[in-house]
């Protein structure tokens, strides 16, 4: 089925927030504002790597309208946080690890009051060594960032014998591949504000990615119970992973529980910069090689992450990596290293796509490299060695059958782009030149093996005669609540005035886990299949002891509950506020399970896969060295599209973000400091950068006996991209980038230029 924004159909609805969005309207959390509010500011080191001497607050709590000045002196619970380790204090006591840790935090009457503050803290410091590269951090004298070392996490995958494997190869393409350190631009900024209740209670009105997580986090920092703080996360204003992490978070708590006043703390872009998480920069180094028939024979990876000061989600990200790094083959000899190291730079954490974005381009580029080193056409070097239905994942664990890759293989084949490949495209200027490259790829769901996944929902009809469902997850611009309206029509057979949907707030929804890692969608369908048959049941019970008409003549439709009169009559014995009034403490169900995981101990191993394969046309420029996409074809096999334009927004919005990580972005550090600070340096890519055509064909079938329902796709449209603009670049001036973004001056280091120059030297003479 191809999507595209022209679309209609029975399913293609307009979203639920879109309006809102489009005008300007929609109110965010940190757009709020509450009687008697302070203002927060947090004090940043701007020193990536020393030893705190003092820290001397007295002149900046006697200035006038500041209500409070706090320091690590001041945390009652845990001085750290983190998803995975709480290895970031909430403020340093005697070292700072990277220019955006925090020292202290300010609460005053306004926010020039707040900025003075900081102004006025006194901390001395002795600088040490800054480590701005893994390599440096590896290094036997660099001083130690942690106590066991600068080493967060290594991972070594091995299958076969790869030096048996490599001698076995007619060819081997060795290549080192390097990927930015990409911002995730949100439009809205880290913040949030914070309500303390007469009774204790802490209320959080914060952008996250997960409610229940940031409580846990923040009862430990705070010396609490969970259950004393309420955490309110929707709507945020974009994510992509940064938000799954605190923020401002243990700043705002500790300021309002300390002043007993409601605190806003809300970042500035370049704050966000300096203190916010980035995508981990990689070095991926690949050693792959082919026999005389394209089959790939063995495979020797090592990788290379910087993770910042800190762990946030380092580790997974580099098992993630690691496990894509082989990607949708099938190779027998196989070696996978990696190491997530320690620096002093800014701290990376999740983002969208999650480790898999580096890999894939690296492994795509070999592919191509080694088509070329056959002679053979790189599509088809990439179905000789496709997994099959029944393979074993990545890492060798059991996975859902899929043959998601060769469904993918073979739709980009129909797009007109293929068959453009085969000719040459024809550009009246002779500096403009045009290529095509396509590339391939599996992304796993879910948080993988051995990581707590758990899922819930909860379905009732409340007291104003409404069929309503909670779920512990945030709408953070995927369209989670068009993809709830849509299932819950197709449940009910309602209208949208007969249900209520209830998502982020810690005290009114069940835990239902994170909403990352493409699971969300796949989370709310299985919570409402388990939960329809036991809600209906309920229902129709309590509808037959009022009404008398028989269970099995029921069913649910616009307004209420209806009743088969005959083959062709019904009609509405019920209205579900009738039923509202009388009654619904028996009609609530809820239902609590985990995310499907393979049975195979392989840590972060997946057991769902979503493929994608895209295919891109490149127009580069040879004076300039600039690259615009003129079309991408996107097809994907992702099991069964619940929101059509959800879909077609998730795989074009990753696209254009990778777009960006492919083209133009890159957060620069020099010395442990943010060289790009603001987005006037930063370039994202604008409406103007966007190719003016962007298919998505989704592909719906799913092998037989697969009942896991729809994939999700927030990540699998951004995760593709880089190697297939690569690949067309390579195409249209000959010249394979290896570091991305890609670099314009390379691309200006053409045959054509050099003849150009000469021709206008000569004319000189």
């Amino acid at each position: 089925m191809w999507l595209d924004r022209r679309s209609s159909g029975e399913k293609w609805k307009v979203r639920p927030d879109g309006e809102e969005k489009v005008k300007g309207k929609l109110r965010y959390l940190t757009d709020m504002t509450f009687p008697d509010m302070l203002y927060g500011r947090v004090l940043r080191s701007t020193i990536p790597h020393a030893r705190i001497l003092s820290i001397d607050t007295s002149v900046a709590l006697e200035y006038p309208g500041v209500i409070a000045v706090l320091t690590h002196r001041d945390i009652p619970g845990l001085n750290g946080f983190g998803i995975s380790t709480p290895d970031q204090p909430v403020f340093c006591e005697d070292l700072v690890r990277f220019e955006g840790d925090a020292i202290a935090a300010v609460a005053a009457m306004t926010e020039e009051i707040a900025e003075k503050a900081l102004s006025l803290i006194k901390v001395d410091y002795e600088p040490i060594q800054t480590l701005d590269t893994p390599e440096h951090a590896l290094q036997p004298t660099a001083p130690k960032l942690h106590k066991d070392g600068n080493i967060l996490h290594q991972t070594d995958y091995q299958k076969g014998d790869i030096n048996k494997g490599l001698k076995q190869c007619t060819y081997v393409i060795e290549e080192t591949y390097i990927t930015p350190r990409q911002m995730h631009t949100y439009l809205e900024t880290e913040g949030g504000i914070f309500v303390p209740s007469q009774e204790g209670r802490l209320t959080v009105y914060a952008p996250t990615q997960h409610g229940y997580k940031d409580r846990m986090q923040l009862a430990r920092i705070l010396a609490c119970e969970e259950e004393q703080i309420r955490v309110i996360s929707s709507p945020i204003g974009g994510s992509f992973g940064g938000k799954d992490e605190l923020n401002v978070q243990p700043y705002g708590a500790l300021l309002a529980l300390y002043c007993h006043q409601p605190v806003k703390i809300h970042y500035s872009r370049w704050e966000s910069v300096k203190a916010g998480l980035k995508r981990h920069p990689m070095e991926i180094t690949m050693k792959t090689g082919v026999n005389a028939d394209g089959e790939i024979l063995a495979h020797q990876v090592q990788i290379l992450s910087d993770t910042g000061a800190y762990s946030t989600l380092g580790g997974p990200v580099l098992n993630f990596a690691t496990e894509h790094a082989v990607g949708p083959y099938q190779i027998p000899h196989v070696d996978v290293k990696g190491k997530a190291v320690y620096t002093n730079n800014g701290i990376s954490g999740e983002f969208r796509g999650f480790g898999g974005n580096q890999v894939i381009f690296a492994l795509e580029g070999q592919l191509d490299r080694l088509a070329e080193k056959l002679k053979i056409d790189p599509w088809e070097l990439r179905k000789r060695n496709l997994r099959k239905l029944n393979d074993l994942g990545p890492m060798g664990q059991r996975v859902v059958p899929t043959n998601g890759p060769e469904q993918v293989w073979e739709a980009v084949k129909h797009s007109p782009l293929f068959e453009k490949k085969k000719t040459q495209s024809n550009v009246s200027k002779p500096w403009i030149k045009r290529g095509i490259g396509a590339a391939l790829a599996m992304h796993g769901s879910g948080l993988g093996y051995g990581i707590p996944d758990h899922a819930g929902g909860l379905i009732r009809l409340n007291k104003e005669g409404k069929i309503e469902v909670a779920f512990g997850h945030e709408e953070f611009g995927q369209g989670l609540l068009g993809t709830l309206e849509i299932l819950l029509q197709d449940h009910f057979c309602c209208n949208k005035d007969d249900f209520n949907i209830v998502i982020g707030d810690t005290d009114l929804v069940p835990p239902s886990g994170s909403s990352t890692a493409s699971r969300t969608t796949n989370m709310v369908w299985q919570a409402l299949n388990r939960l329809k048959g036991p809600f209906l049941e309920a229902l129709f019970t309590k509808v037959n002891e009022l009404t008398g008409c028989p269970v099995e003549t029921l069913k649910t439709g616009p307004g209420g509950i209806w009743a088969k009169i005959n083959e062709e009559e019904e009609e509405l014995v019920i209205t579900y506020s009738e039923l509202g009034k009388n009654g619904v403490a028996e009609l609530e169900c809820s239902t609590d399970f985990h995310f499907p995981v393979t049975p195979d101990p392989f840590m972060g191993g997946h057991y769902l896969y979503t493929s994608t394969s895209v295919i891109a046309e490149v127009e580069v420029n040879l004076l300039t060295g600039t690259v615009k996409v003129i079309r991408m074809d996107h097809a994907v096999a992702a099991g069964p599209v619940i929101n059509p334009m959800g879909y077609v927004g998730q795989i074009e919005g990753g696209s254009v973000m990778a777009l960006g990580f492919t083209l133009s972005e890159d957060a620069v550090m020099n010395d442990g400091k943010y060289v790009t600070q603001n987005l006037d340096t930063y370039l994202v890519p604008t409406i103007f950068d966007v190719p003016e055509e962007q298919h998505v064909h989704a592909i719906e079938e799913l092998p037989d006996g697969d009942s896991y329902g729809p994939r999700g796709v927030g990540e699998v449209g951004s995760v593709a991209l880089a190697p297939a603009i690569v690949a067309a670049i390579k195409e249209a001036t000959g010249i394979w980038v290896t570091k991305l973004p890609v670099n314009r001056e390379q691309l200006q280091q053409t045959p054509f230029l050099t003849r150009r120059k000469e021709g206008v030297e000569e004319g000189t003479k």
